[in-house]
């Protein structure tokens, strides 16, 4: 096994999983990986792989999602509320100071952190997700989770209904559309094939569509190493939000993924060598 399995309870009791991949004591600084709205750890597993020989590497699943609770009440199916357990594990874990890695969602989770909870990140990789989402990329997504309730009959059911909803990933084989398809969805003993999340957590999204600016607590990471990833036919983050965080962060290490939509795998070869590079000088600054 390359990780160990762990459960720890949120400030409301809710009983919340992540994977600890890497050493627990020494090494290089600790990454903790955020997934997208409808992901879960098991989409970190090969970055995990790659970083657990120099540091340890958390993976959790945001409630609501893979082997996380439920929530009774959808209310909490909130960043802010995600921010609160994010920052629960880390006390449990007596973790000070962590790399954040965010795909999407997990990406907005980190600006928030940096604005929530600033000493305790030390740096970000945030992919395909800036402070201005467009719009037509957010409704596609809407839309996706709100046929989440579907049961297929088999894998490549789950697979073929995925490559339909993400047509702007012509990089794609139908292999990797399938593990896409086992990291996203549960077998049932039956055979069948579900989602592996709750279908509750669509609701508030319509609420919170452009009712926050994103843009101050893009701007707390301004002291701290940023790499941005965008899929060079992302409908979440363009170009032109790219670059105005570019402008914004002078500092930050802009990487384009080409052939991928949203989001990026982060096992693409244009990945680990900035990623490295950002975690060796957080490394010289943390030690």
């Amino acid at each position: 096994m390359d990780y160990t399995e762990h459960y720890f309870s949120a400030q409301d009791g809710l009983q919340l999983y992540y994977r600890d991949y890497g050493p627990k004591h020494g090494g290089g600084t600790p990454v903790i990986c955020l997934p997208g709205l409808t992901r879960n750890c098991r989409d970190f597993h090969a970055v995990a792989l790659s970083l657990m020989g120099a540091r340890r590497v958390i993976c959790p699943d945001i409630r609501g999602r893979g082997k996380s609770a439920r929530d009774p009440d959808w209310r909490n199916y909130h960043p802010s509320v995600y921010v609160g357990d994010v920052r629960h594990m880390l006390a449990a874990l007596n973790l000070h100071r962590v790399f954040v890695i965010g795909t999407s969602m997990g990406g907005i989770m980190a600006m928030a952190m940096a604005a929530a909870m600033p000493t305790s990140i030390a740096g970000a990789l945030i992919n395909d997700v800036g402070p201005d989402i467009d719009d037509d990329g957010l409704d596609a997504i809407v839309d996706y989770v709100h046929r989440a309730d579907q049961v297929f009959t088999d894998w490549k059911g789950a697979a073929d209904f995925l490559k339909s909803c993400f047509p702007d990933m012509p990089g794609m084989t139908d292999e990797a559309w399938l593990r896409a398809a086992r990291r996203t969805a549960i077998e049932r003993p039956d055979g069948t094939v579900v989602h592996d999340w709750d279908p509750a957590i669509a609701k508030p999204l319509e609420s919170q569509r452009g009712s926050i600016d994103l843009w101050p607590f893009f701007r707390a990471l301004k002291n701290l190493p940023v790499m941005v990833v965008r899929g060079a036919l992302s409908d979440i983050l363009s170009a032109e939000t790219l670059e105005r965080m570019h402008d914004t962060l002078p500092h930050l290490v802009p990487v384009t993924v080409p052939g991928m939509g949203h989001a990026p795998m982060l096992t693409e070869p244009q990945i680990p060598e900035p990623l490295n590079d950002i975690l060796a000088r957080v490394d010289r600054t943390h030690h």
